[in-house]
């Protein structure tokens, strides 16, 4: 099944952060660029890394400026992410190419790889949740709290595992087809954010 390999490869990047667990470390992919693994290993460490920035920006003695260029990372970060979910859904493009969809196939609500994107989060929702069950010093009733809600993450994992399996069997069978809209992002793009197309003015 495709969301256990992918799981798997986004738990190899989670704990290959978290080793030096620092932003700034160097990124180095295992997988080669050829392999689906390659893009799946790249796109949760991308997450991971916004993750904590996402902590970092939100310590109360932050300063200004380095707020301001954590934010500016944040969002290179986010473009980053988007366009390695297109890649990823490049990927099921090419793969189910020659499959003639049915004449009832219906389309998704969204791509296999913006799925794959939220399971992505999800992984590090799990992990994180599981250090606060075990974080040493924290109270008891913390505790319980974190391992509820960690039920309900596990809970989730497997819904939203079993959602991309069976979207990507549909697929292959010819009941559902794809048809990805690119997210073409205005913010970052000097000729469609009115605040950097007036500035070069």
């Amino acid at each position: 099944m495709f969301s256990k390999l992918a799981y798997a490869v986004f738990e190899e990047s989670i704990k290959k952060y978290h080793e030096k667990d620092d932003v700034y470390q160097p990124f180095e992919n295992p997988y080669p660029k050829d392999q689906i693994e390659h893009l799946l290993y790249r796109k949760n460490w991308i997450d991971t890394v916004q993750w904590h920035y996402e902590d970092i920006i939100r310590d109360p003695r932050i300063d200004p400026v380095s707020a301001l260029d954590l934010k500016r990372k944040i969002d290179a970060s986010n473009q980053d992410r988007t366009d390695t979910v297109e890649y990823i859904d490049s990927y099921f493009l090419d793969k189910y190419r020659d499959v003639e969809p049915k004449p009832d196939a219906t389309i998704n609500s969204e791509s296999p790889a913006w799925a794959i994107d939220r399971l992505s989060i999800l992984a590090l929702k799990i992990y994180h949740m599981e250090e606060e069950v075990n974080r040493e010093g924290a109270s008891g009733v913390h505790k319980a709290k974190c391992r509820e809600k960690l039920q309900v993450l596990l809970e989730q994992k497997k819904d939203l595992s079993s959602a991309i399996d069976r979207l990507l069997a549909d697929i292959e069978a010819g009941n559902k087809y794809m048809k990805v809209y690119k997210q073409m992002k205005m913010y970052n793009d000097e000729e469609l954010n009115p605040v950097l197309y007036q500035h070069k003015k």
